[in-house]
């Protein structure tokens, strides 16, 4: 059981949400892998004048997803790679029966199942509310390079 004296909580604030921003975000992938969308975000969310709400991103596919990673060290996004092609592998021996885009197809659509489509982040005071080591992802799951859309859209107060 955890004490309460090891948790804190500052004070709560309010605010009318008074718009609704959204914008198309289009990506050209250049085949499997993590794209970082964070500067994109914070662009959008500044570009909207935004100063506490909420920013959704949704992607508009089902073989490409969205995540929250780490962004310091690399080596994490090659190990989470690694992870989900041992989950849904794209060999041909996988025993997958969907393949009408080839055998990477139906493997990316498990990943997209696992890793999800959309993403919510807090806006406090102007700026995305991220941990100091996270960042938005947008993952390739398909081994052939893609356009792929994504809806950023603000919900809050603005400055």
């Amino acid at each position: 059981m955890t004490s309460t004296k090891s948790i804190t909580r500052s004070t709560p604030s309010s605010v009318q949400a008074t718009t609704i921003s959204s914008s198309l975000l289009t990506v050209q992938t250049p085949g499997c892998g993590f794209i970082d969308l964070t500067s994109e975000a914070a662009k959008f969310v500044a570009e909207v004048r935004a100063r506490d709400g909420a920013l959704t991103l949704f992607i508009r596919h089902t073989s490409a997803s969205l995540t929250i990673q780490e962004n310091a060290d690399p080596s994490v996004l090659v190990d989470l790679t690694t992870a989900l092609a041992r989950f849904a592998p794209d060999d041909e021996d996988a025993g997958w029966t969907h393949d009408t885009e080839g055998p990477d197809d139906m493997p990316a659509h498990v990943k997209t199942m696992l890793t999800g489509t959309s993403l919510h982040v807090p806006v406090l005071d102007g700026k995305l509310a991220l941990g100091t080591w996270q960042a938005i992802y947008l993952i390739e799951h398909r081994t052939r390079p893609h356009r792929r859309e994504v809806v950023l859209q603000f919900i809050g107060g603005n400055r």
